[in-house]
């Protein structure tokens, strides 16, 4: 079962998991248009289950009945901006919708093994980096706070029922599918490619890291796979590739073949107020536990994840 079915995330790990030759159960609350699933093609390869994760009964007889031995649970409310104009809603899908998921898990004795998505924002801000995984877990805002208490909630059922779960805190994710546009890289791309300068919500200094969801989806298999190892732990996801956001922006319109044409054009002349300055992972945990490296330089992916938006944009609208 995969969480949050049509999402990002979510879809190119349902095409993985389809190739791999699983049988795939979704969970769909709404039909966003457009959306991941329907782009890719596969909506109907997969069981559907409409509803909500904090739907205990709910989730409780689709567990049961589709006889599900893995879940990923990627359902949240992943938007920071949405988070801080609506926290209720936030907290309920990420922190409530959480817990009674694993309660569900918890009384389903046909689950072997659960990935529950954490973020690198559940750390908050810390002025050591990389961050690892051991550094306190201190959200402040909305969305952070969210993260914080969803990875706090999975490793307490690991240690209280030993629940076979692991967690995931993966740094920013990039890649095709991602039809979120006020996000830096898809927005970003489809300004240039509809020959606009592209526009930055901020001063252009926050420095990230940036992970193809490619590597994001093997990392999350090669934690399951070693459940028996990374239950009741945490593991950053995280490339190696982090920049300021100005950085990142020339390095788009370079690579889509812009350079000299296009220009970031940035909003603001001061730092966002609740914006982390820096934020970027140590992933040899998940090394040393599973083997995992990240494939996809930045550059790389880039170019890859520009061509899937120069074929699919008009389907973006």
């Amino acid at each position: 079962m995969v969480t949050g079915i049509s999402g990002f995330l979510a879809a190119n790990l349902a095409q993985r998991l389809l190739d791999l030759g699983a049988t795939v159960v979704g969970l769909e609350r709404d039909i966003a248009q457009p959306n991941a699933l329907d782009i890719f093609g596969i909506r109907g390869s997969i069981s559907i289950v409409n509803g909500s994760v904090d739907d205990l009964e709910l989730m409780e007889r689709a567990l049961n009945e589709f006889e599900v031995d893995t879940v990923f649970h990627l359902a949240a409310q992943a938007i920071v901006s949405a988070a801080n104009r609506s926290p209720l809603g936030t907290f309920d899908a990420n922190i409530r919708g959480t817990y009674v998921l694993l309660e569900a898990c918890r009384r389903s004795p046909g689950v072997k093994a659960i990935a529950v998505a954490s973020s690198d924002k559940a750390y908050g801000s810390h002025s050591k980096l990389p961050y690892e995984e051991d550094f306190t877990l201190q959200g402040t805002y909305p969305y952070d706070v969210s993260k914080s208490c969803t990875d706090l909630l999975a490793r307490s059922f690991a240690k209280t029922y030993d629940l076979p779960v692991t967690v995931a805190r993966a740094a920013n994710i990039y890649g095709p599918g991602d039809i979120n546009l006020s996000r830096i890289i898809p927005g970003t791309i489809l300004s240039v490619l509809k020959g606009e300068d592209p526009i930055v919500r901020s001063d252009g200094t926050p420095v990230r890291e940036y992970i193809h969801v490619s590597d994001v989806v093997t990392g999350y298999l090669r934690l399951l796979d070693e459940i028996d190892a990374t239950r009741g732990e945490a593991y950053n996801i995280g490339s190696g590739d982090h920049l300021d956001v100005l950085s990142l922006v020339g390095k788009i319109i370079e690579a889509c073949g812009a350079s000299g044409r296009r220009k970031p054009v940035v909003m603001l002349q001061k730092k966002i107020e609740r914006e982390i300055d820096q934020q970027y992972l140590s992933s040899e945990k998940m090394h040393q536990a599973t083997g995992w490296r990240a494939e996809n330089h930045l550059e790389d992916g880039l170019t890859g994840t520009i061509a899937w938006y120069r074929e699919n944009q008009h389907r973006l609208a």
